[in-house]
């Protein structure tokens, strides 16, 4: 019988607290995106701190810079998110599965199995269904040539974020590197390089700081908490491909909380990720117990 494991379970509760981002960081109407972008990593960065036993401790070269690498893609996902559509910055951003394929198959020596090469058609068959919506500018899509820029480059630094966590979970064993603690950095990064651009803030609403509260903590900070421990028995390839639930996700938490209409191409392509992704994840027990002994 197909069985669902823990670790993937994680993964996708993390993607499922994730998709609820873009929503909610276009409901922010008195921040701007530095702001967003600079409050959330600080909220972020505050709870892990709190939460995470010896996150000071794993302070190195390699988490560093695959915190340097988190910030990125947190930046940028929100600046895109608030320069064009929810679906078109989370779509956009989805690209990176490709490169994770690549950097896992040439950094990690991880296989490319023919259930990932399969999911992967069929998940480059729903994203392609995405481009043919037509997007126009609108109030809460100011510039999305610019936006969709933005989540494109967003999409290349989760790909190494995604990369450089698995990378900790192989080397973390009695080393102190912590794929929590890179995050914990990276949010610290992500604040202090947007806190010049956060201030001053002029005004602001209570429903906008219980927002960023919401964002902070769940969906950075318990989702990386969920992934930090996942990653260690699923592979980046495998964790990429079930991550893709955020973007299948994602336009339907837009419609319902901003009237952002994703069309009929986008919710086809949603719902064959989604199906693939289940097909994906329920895969029988047995295959997966094999394919990480030979992995590990």
């Amino acid at each position: 019988m197909p069985t669902l494991s823990a670790p993937r379970l994680q993964i996708m509760l993390s993607a499922l607290l994730m998709s609820t981002s873009g929503a909610a960081i276009k409901t922010c109407d008195s921040f701007s995106s530095w702001q967003v972008a600079c409050f959330r990593a600080g909220i972020a960065a505050t709870v892990l701190l709190l939460v995470v036993p010896g996150v000071l401790r794993s302070f190195n070269i390699r988490t560093v810079a695959v915190g340097g690498a988190y910030a990125g893609a947190s930046v940028l996902f929100v600046l895109a998110t608030k320069l064009t559509t929810s679906a078109n910055a989370i779509f956009l951003q989805s690209t990176s599965p490709i490169t994770i394929v690549l950097l896992s198959i040439w950094l990690l020596k991880e296989p490319l199995r023919r259930r990932d090469a399969l999911f992967m058609l069929a998940l480059a068959v729903g994203l392609s269904l995405f481009f043919l919506g037509s997007y126009q500018p609108t109030s809460t899509a100011p510039d999305p040539a610019r936006g969709n820029l933005f989540a494109l480059i967003s999409g290349l630094f989760w790909a190494l974020t995604v990369i450089g966590m698995r990378w900790l979970a192989h080397t973390g064993k009695g080393t102190g590197y912590s794929a929590s603690a890179a995050v914990t950095f990276g949010c610290v990064i992500a604040s202090a390089i947007t806190l010049p651009m956060a201030l001053p803030v002029h005004q602001s609403h209570l429903s906008d700081w219980l927002t960023v509260l919401y964002l902070g903590t769940f969906g950075v900070a318990l989702v990386f908490l969920l992934l930090s421990r996942a990653m260690k028995q699923v592979t980046a390839i495998e964790t990429g491909l079930i991550l893709l639930l955020e973007p299948a996700l994602n336009p339907l938490w837009a419609w319902i909380l901003q009237g952002e209409n994703p069309g009929i191409p986008a919710l086809a392509g949603g719902a064959i990720i989604l199906t693939a992704t289940a097909a994906h994840t329920c895969w029988p027990a047995s295959t997966r117990t094999a394919s990480l002994s030979t992995e590990a």
